[in-house]
């Protein structure tokens, strides 16, 4: 897991091979205007922006997730998001099965930790980090982009 600002994304390019379009492309858009839905900027390249209400804690951990196939780029836009963390390899409890189609795997697990993204925020996801996002108060924009492994 990474957490960092979008000032410093030039500094993240190199760890694959379509994080610099996939940093160029949150550089170049409006971000505050963003219309919220699900988007394809290239192949391998995808994005959502959502806007709601924050989460408690224990509901944002009932979807305690992570993913095979993607790395998740979570740019908190507005707001002040809180997101629960666990390394895969800690967790026990698999909530379910895979779902290839989704690319997500849940567990029961609780997260071990805790941390805060405001304005201009990210935090990178690698199918190693199980995620529990949007847990706030208030309403939250973020914009997720789903890189390709």
């Amino acid at each position: 897991m990474i957490i960092d600002t979008l000032e410093n994304a030039g500094k993240y390019t190199s760890i694959h091979p379509l994080f610099a379009k996939a940093f160029d492309f949150l550089n170049s858009i409006d971000l505050k205007n963003a219309e919220i839905g699900k988007f394809d900027i290239s192949e391998g390249l995808k994005y959502i922006v959502s806007e709601k209400e924050g989460m408690t804690a224990a509901e944002s951990a009932a979807k305690f997730e992570c993913h095979d196939k993607n790395i998740d780029i979570q740019l908190c836009i507005s707001g002040k998001e809180q997101i629960g963390w666990k390394p895969r390899s800690a967790c026990k409890s698999l909530k379910g099965e895979y779902n290839p189609e989704k690319d997500v795997s849940f567990y029961n697990d609780e997260p071990e930790m805790y941390f805060q993204l405001s304005d201009m925020q990210f935090a990178i996801f690698f199918p190693e980090d199980v995620h529990a996002p949007m847990i706030g108060e208030g309403v939250i924009k973020k914009l997720v982009v789903k890189v390709k492994i």
